[in-house]
């Protein structure tokens, strides 16, 4: 059983090593066109699938601020 356990932290390691790339590439200076936010769409979509399946808190705290981050951004004005 521990080896199951050992597997299923790993993978949890790797879920958030993989958030952390798909977050940086959130950021609005690397996502300008519509190509990209449709890439970007994509990957947290497949994140989202993926961090379903796992009962870690800190994957699904990534996979809640990924969303997020696909909601339209409001422009304050001046």
């Amino acid at each position: 059983m521990t080896d199951i356990a050992n597997m299923d932290r790993a993978l949890d390691g790797m879920l958030m090593q993989l958030g952390a790339i798909v977050l940086r590439l959130s950021d609005p200076q690397v996502t300008r066109t519509d190509e990209e936010r449709h890439a970007l769409a994509l990957s947290v979509h497949q994140f989202s699938v993926c961090a379903a399946r796992t009962g870690d808190p800190r994957v699904q705290a990534l996979k809640a601020q990924l969303v997020a981050t696909l909601r339209p951004r409001l422009v304050a004005s001046k």
